[in-house]
């Protein structure tokens, strides 16, 4: 039961548009079905209308969400098809807990309200990459084929298999989080939903120091956020004006203007 919810509303939205590059290739896989004879079998996941590749908004915030919880510590604990994932299981763990809070829970869990304030769009390739990319030599459109091999212990043999995969220097863009600053009748506190846009920030940088999609152990995936935009659209205003609160050229300058950016985004919501 959750008498108070009713009386939760939204203070404002903060957008953090950015583009995303590749500086290793990179795979995020696709289906496999309905290849053609001589295709991949493990082809990156296109756009059915542009067949462009394309960077999911799940794959994306499911990454960033499963490096902050090993950062933090978090026992991953609830199980999604294959995938354990951390879920806070009492109110008072979920108040403490950083990742939850931004990335969510199961909406039917009674003791959390939002469910989550973080939504993190798909990123289509970029306009520009992709005109490049249509200009070069490439093994299929947009993307380039690696030989990966295995060895049989046994018999030594070896197993070649190609996997596709977007080539280094590829840019993707404008990729777009959504982050909701919430109030209620002391369900929230408007001041903590900004500071923990802190966690957000901090699991970007995390990306950037592991890897996106698959085989990253083997130099797959390595990306780079550029060209960040954070702006904000406050409660009172929010369909007449967008405040621009930073305008940084990467993940660095930003780190080093987060308390900036965060005071500046709370003095605009009144807090």
């Amino acid at each position: 039961m959750m008498p108070a919810e009713k009386t939760l509303s939204v203070r404002g939205r903060v957008f953090v548009s950015f583009k995303l590059r590749a500086l290793t290739g990179l795979h995020i896989g696709g289906t496999a079905g309905g290849i053609a004879i001589g295709g991949v079998d493990n082809p990156v996941i296109r756009d059915p209308l542009t067949n462009r590749p394309y960077i999911p908004g799940s794959s994306l915030k499911g990454k960033i969400r499963s490096l902050l919880e090993k950062q933090y510590g978090k026992e991953p604990n609830w199980k999604i098809h294959n995938t354990c994932i951390h879920i806070c299981q009492n109110g008072l763990e979920y108040k403490q807990c950083p990742v939850c809070n931004v990335f969510g829970v199961p909406a039917e869990l009674d003791y959390t309200h939002p469910s989550t304030r973080l939504i993190v769009r798909d990123i289509n390739l970029d306009e520009k990459s992709a005109e490049n990319m249509e200009a070069l030599p490439l093994d299929r459109p947009y993307t380039e084929l690696k030989t990966e091999v295995s060895i049989d212990r046994i018999t030594s043999a070896a197993n070649p298999r190609p996997v596709e995969r977007v080539p280094a220097g590829a840019v993707f863009g404008p990729g777009e989080f959504v982050y909701t600053v919430y109030e209620g009748d002391g369900l929230v506190d408007p001041k903590e939903d900004v500071e923990r846009l802190a966690v957000l920030f901090e699991g970007m940088a995390l990306l950037e120091h592991d890897y996106l999609g698959g085989m990253g152990s083997r130099g797959y995936g390595k990306v780079k956020f550029e060209e960040i935009k954070i702006s904000l659209r406050p409660k009172e205003r929010y369909f007449t004006s967008e405040v621009v609160v930073a305008e940084v050229p990467d993940l660095a300058t930003l780190l080093a203007r987060k308390d900036e950016i965060i005071e500046k985004i709370k003095a605009e919501l009144g807090l």
